[in-house]
């Protein structure tokens, strides 16, 4: 078995990993639409602010027999990576696992960084698999999932925005450029970490296009739904989805200003915006989405629009 590293914005990566990673996923969560090469794409690119490392297992005949995909960002956090890792079913209980540790251990010390977090689904497997390897859990992740099929949210849809003093402004793919700064503004005070990714002190418009440019390289179309307010206090607030070739969708942020909170603005936002990309995108069915299960405002906010938890994911700090 040999480590090979790989770039994730190259698509003959995607070709490679795709077979395998999408029969993992079959196996391992078996209610999911199939994988798409956009969603492969997705989870390996470099991402604003971050570097992207990965590394594949190969067997013999070239063959990838599962991989490691770390996000590292270049701003802050400079002593740890974050990311997932994967065996694939048919080389499991191999040492294919020990030895992407191995490998992953070996880079990250070469570059300064000797904390690793690993996210993976919370089984008795990850478990083990994890104090094998002298990790331990940190921190607990749900998914949760909206059929829209019958989906609606009547009482929400019929608030009128005036009434709360704002007004609604939407767009796909690309902010409006007369919003783009105070977007940014608003996104840089968002205070959850994700994954690897670029922390959100001192996103600036620049980093916005980046992340839409992003986006769209890898086959997604992003949804957006924006708050601005009538008195002339700018944008409040934001929600975003992201759609690709696939039934099932992505939640990306919700972020309204904290001085705003607490005045049905969230709802508004992410009630217009399942919505109105629900209406464009008939192929779509579900709409996932991932919150800390500390997060008790989004979570009580997802309970509402009928999203329902359906897995744990947990995060696992192993030393290097």
């Amino acid at each position: 078995m040999q480590i090979h590293s790989l770039d994730g914005d190259d698509p003959a990566t995607i070709d490679l990993l795709l077979p395998g990673f999408r029969e993992t996923m079959r196996q391992d969560l078996p209610d999911d639409p199939p994988v798409s090469a956009a969603l492969l794409s997705r989870l390996l690119q470099r991402r604003r602010g971050a570097d992207r490392l990965i590394l594949a297992a190969v067997d013999s005949d070239g063959v990838p027999a599962g991989y490691a995909k770390l996000g590292l960002d270049l701003g802050a956090d400079l002593d740890r990576a974050h990311g997932s890792l994967w065996v694939f079913p048919a080389y499991r209980r191999r040492g294919v696992g020990r030895a992407l540790v191995a490998a992953v251990r070996e880079e990250l010390r070469g570059r300064g960084r000797d904390i690793l977090l690993v996210d993976a689904p919370h089984t008795p497997a990850a478990e083990a698999f994890a104090a094998a390897v002298g990790g331990r859990r940190v921190a607990t992740n749900l998914r949760s999932r909206l059929r829209l099929t019958d989906w609606t949210a009547e009482d929400a849809l019929a608030a009128d925005p005036a009434a709360l003093g704002v007004r609604l402004v939407r767009w796909t793919d690309r902010c409006p450029d007369d919003l783009v700064e105070q977007y940014a503004r608003v996104w840089a005070r968002t205070d959850a970490a994700v994954n690897g990714q670029a922390g959100a002190a001192g996103v600036t418009a620049a980093d916005v296009r980046v992340a839409e440019r992003q986006a769209l390289g890898s086959g997604h179309r992003q949804y957006a739904v924006a708050v601005v307010d009538l008195a002339g206090a700018g944008l409040l607030g934001y929600s975003t989805l992201f759609v690709r070739d696939s039934p099932m969708a992505d939640s990306g942020q919700i972020m309204v200003l904290p001085e705003h909170r607490r005045r049905g603005l969230g709802t508004v936002l992410k009630t217009s915006l399942i919505d109105w990309a629900r209406s464009e995108n008939q192929h779509v069915a579900l709409l996932q989405a991932w919150n800390a299960t500390d997060n008790d405002a989004i979570r009580a906010l997802n309970r509402r629009l009928g999203f329902r938890v359906d897995q744990q994911w947990s995060t696992y700090r192993v030393a290097t």
